[in-house]
């Protein structure tokens, strides 16, 4: 489960990212009208809105990275999100700072990290 994150990006052909953050990686759509959507998953709310004009961020390097989504069970939303295609950026490990996370790049070149705490819980 995703929990406490909202975002806003900027995006080129809006319906081509709606159906990529719907089919490949689970939000649910909501219409809110002039250009924006609303993507739900859990608590996690993206607004989506269609910037033909904007730079792509694909071109901001570094700077593509517009989430860090702390979820549970990492390891089986890691096997769904490359079952339906998406593209892995960082394959899903453990790192030394005791987060077990993998990384995408979405549809329009956002790049997004889920991860979740290494530690068993107790």
């Amino acid at each position: 489960m995703i929990r406490h994150c909202r975002y806003v990006i900027a995006v080129p052909d809006l319906q081509r990212s709606v159906s990529y953050y719907r089919d490949t990686l689970g939000f649910e759509v909501l219409e809110i009208g002039d250009g924006w959507r609303l993507l739900r998953r859990d608590s996690c709310v993206i607004m989506a809105g269609e910037c033909p004009d904007a730079p792509s961020p694909g071109t901001l390097g570094d700077h593509s990275y517009f989430a860090y989504l702390e979820v549970d069970y990492v390891d089986d939303l890691y096997t769904a999100t490359v079952a339906r295609g998406a593209h892995v950026t960082k394959t899903l490990r453990t790192e030394p700072w005791g987060m077990r996370e993998f990384g995408i790049r979405t549809v329009d070149g956002h790049r997004i990290m889920f991860g979740a705490d290494a530690a068993p819980a107790v």
